[in-house]
């Protein structure tokens, strides 16, 4: 992964400038330090101790073999705590060290710890419904992948040009990263190559690319629907005056009594809006 310097001025963010960076070492804030410790923590203690770790995997992955265990709302989180092997953890553990600290000091350690385990709880709802749904078969979920590539999402959407170096060999920019991780799960998912795990990754990305995106998709879809009822209340005032301007000459060639009780109704709304117009 990169090494680059995640200090970035806030007064910069989301402006027509980007922050601008420089090469360093990464401070690791606390949320992400935490996280770092926690699932090395849980590792190291199921390999020590394997009745333990046998009790943990048992208890707090994902295992949708049967309705009960599906609806188990807290493996949604406690799986992205655990591990199926010592490189499965150290590059997902790379991965957060590298990208993580670049949201949490950006958003701050709560909001961070809220889109972390949101987002990698939305892999894992996605994996049993795609059970359910007999897409996929019943195996064991765990690992923080799906939360991990929400944040190389969310990275990639704030931060698009930032470059980084991968495997300390190729430099790319942060979304061409994001392109190729996304693909790569798209491509392993149809062949079937774990299948599971590669829905869940794209579950993530997905999750924190809506995270991302949303302030800004929420304010267009107001902006189309203020203008849809915009729209709605010209095309309504305009069929009224027509609707008054046939009354009008209705009332010149036949008089007043030939009105029907709506049309005598609607003239005098028409009466009433001329006077509060006048009055203002």
């Amino acid at each position: 992964m990169g090494i680059y310097d995640r200090d970035y001025s806030h007064d910069n963010y989301g402006g027509s400038h980007r922050p601008q960076m420089r090469l360093a070492m990464p401070s690791v804030p606390p949320i992400v330090m935490w996280l770092l410790l926690i699932n090395g923590g849980v590792f190291l203690v199921s390999v020590m101790i394997p009745p333990l770790g046998k009790f943990l995997y048992a208890s707090f992955c994902v295992y949708p073999a049967s309705l009960g265990l599906s609806v188990q709302i807290w493996r949604m989180v406690t799986y992205q705590f655990l591990h199926g092997g010592f490189w499965h953890l150290f590059i997902n553990m790379l991965w957060l060290f590298n990208f993580g600290p670049t949201l949490e000091q950006l958003w701050g350690s709560k909001r961070f710890l809220i889109f972390y385990l949101a987002c990698g709880a939305v892999g894992g709802l996605v994996y049993p419904l795609l059970v359910w749904m007999g897409i996929l078969g019943v195996g064991t979920l765990v690992g923080a992948s799906g939360a991990i590539l929400a944040v190389v999402a969310a990275v990639a959407l704030i931060f698009p040009y930032r470059q980084i170096v991968v495997m300390f060999v190729f430099p790319m920019q942060m979304w061409l990263l994001a392109v190729i991780a996304a693909c790569a799960s798209v491509a392993f998912f149809f062949q079937g190559d774990n299948a599971g795990g590669q829905a869940v990754h794209l579950a993530g990305m997905a999750a924190g690319a809506v995270y991302v995106l949303w302030p800004r998709l929420s304010k267009g879809v107001q902006t189309k629907s203020r203008t849809v009822q915009w729209e709605s209340k010209i095309n309504r005032e305009r069929n009224f005056q027509a609707e008054v301007d046939r009354i009008l000459d209705k009332v010149h060639n036949h008089g007043i009594a030939s009105l029907s009780r709506k049309e005598k109704k609607m003239l005098r709304e028409a009466t009433q809006r001329e006077q509060q117009e006048r009055g203002r």
